[in-house]
């Protein structure tokens, strides 16, 4: 969830990728710590984001205690409340459920939807400007899949993507053979 200028975007996670550190060589804190991935070691609970391609941010939650870099992609969210301003956010409209599944399946498009940039490196995901809440579904355990990463040249052996199965938000990325 996000509070942003007066509005709450929300959405369900339904993709991730696990970055394990030093353990991991496509993950940005295989090298160890460095200005870039600073946050990366920080305790667990706050968001690291970056810049990539030259163009677009990513957003990562860090894991674990201080001075471990493990980190988990947020790959995609299933876009539930403040969809007209995230579509705003994306410079898109909203036209069909198509328009809907796109507006937040993939890194980058979640944080264009919800105003993710360099400002929000080190936001306390306990805070209230962004945070993660447990959903409330009684009862409900939903059916998550592995698969390799997305987008990776080293490290492609390692099934730490995890997704909704059959949900239509999961993003379009391919995993790594």
């Amino acid at each position: 969830m996000r509070r942003y200028k007066n509005h709450f975007l929300i959405g369900k996670i339904v993709e991730v990728e696990a970055y394990l550190g030093e353990q991991d060589p496509a993950s940005h804190a295989y090298n160890g710590k460095t200005k870039r991935n600073e946050v990366m070691f920080w305790n667990g609970g706050h968001l690291y984001v970056y810049f990539t391609y030259g163009m677009h941010f990513c957003s990562n939650v860090v894991t674990e205690q201080e001075g471990i870099g493990h980190a988990v992609l947020l790959r995609a969210v299933e876009p539930i409340g403040g969809l007209e301003v995230m579509a705003r956010n994306r410079h898109i409209t909203l036209r069909a459920e198509r328009d809907k599944q796109n507006l937040c399946n993939g890194p980058a498009k979640l944080c264009e939807a919800f105003a993710i940039e360099r400002e929000e490196n080190g936001v306390d995901l306990c805070g209230d400007d962004i945070w993660i809440a447990e959903e409330q579904r009684p009862n409900s355990r939903p059916s998550i899949e592995k698969s390799t990463r997305v987008g990776i040249t080293r490290g492609k052996q390692h099934q730490w993507r995890f997704f909704l199965r059959n949900n239509p938000y999961v993003s379009t990325g391919k995993p790594v053979q």
